[in-house]
């Protein structure tokens, strides 16, 4: 096994239950809209959301495109005219009370912050994700945080892990893991630069892609055994 010594986290359904928060925001929002949310129209969302996202990743549309148009997109399939901007903002408010944690996430990161320099790599709105963090209480365990929205690039893209490299001090590609639960932006961007990978892969999916990761893992905690340590649980 390596020996690594900087470890990147993504936050969304890595150390934070994404899907929890995402299912009460959008609830709170069409609540708003006097729409009920049933469970047909979450599933298309769902895929209409991952759609936009996968884009972003792949560079073809911003993050404000995104947020500011993706209500407006779903809801006029749904014969509802609404301004996407005032209803993705409300829906950013109410994301960002979410910050339910991942089983272990806070026991595993106060854990390794006493042997590691930890940092988040996060893609999504800063002030959200700011908020989740702190609220979560794993914000001042990290040694620094990098938001896509604050450094102009996103995983997987080259220049947003160039943009992180370059602020770590001292930093070794070849002692860095990062960790993170989604195939094309934690893995890929990872491989692509040039670091070794760790997927968080709960729920045992399937990888039809051709993106590698070097670990993979079902539990939070399996990730004592990749770094070979052993420590009191706080």
């Amino acid at each position: 096994m390596k020996t690594y010594q900087t470890l990147l986290f993504d936050i969304d359904d890595t150390l934070l239950d994404f899907g929890a928060a995402e299912d009460l925001a959008l609830r709170m929002l069409f609540a708003d809209q006097e729409i009920v949310l049933t469970d047909e129209m979450k599933a298309r969302y769902d895929l209409l959301n991952q759609g936009l996202w996968r884009s972003f990743e792949e560079g073809t549309i911003t993050r404000d495109e995104i947020v500011n148009t993706r209500f407006s997109i779903f809801l006029k399939e749904y014969g509802k005219e609404v301004d996407g901007a005032i209803l993705g903002k409300k829906y950013s408010s109410y994301l960002a009370e979410g910050h339910q944690r991942i089983d272990g996430a806070l026991e595993l990161i106060s854990n390794l912050r006493q042997k590691y320099d930890l940092y988040i790599v996060t893609n999504g709105i800063s002030e959200t994700q700011y908020k989740r963090l702190h609220d979560s209480g794993l914000y001042s365990l990290f040694k620094d945080i990098f938001v896509s929205e604050d450094t102009g690039y996103q995983k997987p893209m080259k220049e947003y892990f160039d943009y992180v490299f370059a602020r770590i001090p001292h930093f070794s590609q070849e002692k860095t893991l990062i960790i993170g639960d989604s195939l094309s932006a934690d893995i890929r961007g990872g491989y692509t630069a040039g670091i070794d990978t760790c997927w968080f892969n709960p729920s045992m999916k399937s990888n039809n892609t051709d993106v590698i990761p070097t670990y993979q893992i079902q539990k939070l905690e399996e990730l004592y055994q990749i770094l070979q340590i052993e420590l009191k649980v706080v």
